[in-house]
C-alpha cells in the first residue's frame, strides 16, 4: 500500500498563528502527522507573548492544540515531543509546568537547550502524533 503525504496549512481564525517560515503546520504520512515546531505567537496578532517561560509555553501549548484540532487529535496523541529552550536551567521548570499536560502512556520526548529561538522567543515545540483509526 502506497501512502500519500499531505501537507496542511491553517489560519489564524483556527486559532494558529502564520508560519515564520515557508513551511507547513503539518504533514501527514498515513496515520502520523508530524507538526512543526510552534512558538508562543498569538494567532491574532502574530506577536511574541511576553512574560517569560511559563506564559510562552502556555501560548505555544494553544497553538499545538490548534493545530491538533484540525486533525481531531489532542495533545494525548503525541507520540513524540520535541522540546527546544533557550536557557536550559529553565528545565526543571518547563518540566514541572507541563508534567500534568499529557495522560498515559506518556508521549518520548527530547528537550534541548539551543543558542536562539526566531522571534527570540524561549521555547519551541514540534510534536510527531499518531491518529486513531
Amino acid at each position: 500500500m502506497t501512502t500519500q503525504r499531505e501537507t496542511f496549512s491553517f489560519t489564524p481564525e483556527q486559532g494558529v498563528p502564520p508560519g515564520l517560515a515557508p513551511f507547513s503546520h503539518a504533514t501527514r504520512w498515513g496515520d502520523l502527522p508530524f507538526v512543526t515546531d510552534q512558538m508562543p505567537t498569538d494567532p491574532a496578532s502574530g506577536r511574541l507573548v511576553e512574560g517569560g517561560l511559563l506564559p510562552q509555553a502556555e501560548q505555544v501549548r494553544r497553538n499545538l492544540e490548534a493545530v491538533l484540532a484540525q486533525f481531531g487529535a489532542t495533545l494525548d496523541d503525541s507520540l513524540m515531543v520535541r522540546v527546544y529552550l533557550t536557557d536550559f536551567t529553565d528545565y526543571t521548570a518547563f518540566s514541572d509546568a507541563c508534567r500534568n499536560r499529557f495522560k498515559a502512556p506518556l508521549p518520548s520526548r527530547a528537550c534541548l537547550g539551543v543558542t536562539g529561538l526566531a522571534v527570540r522567543a524561549l521555547v519551541e515545540i514540534d510534536l510527531t502524533v499518531g491518529l486513531r483509526s
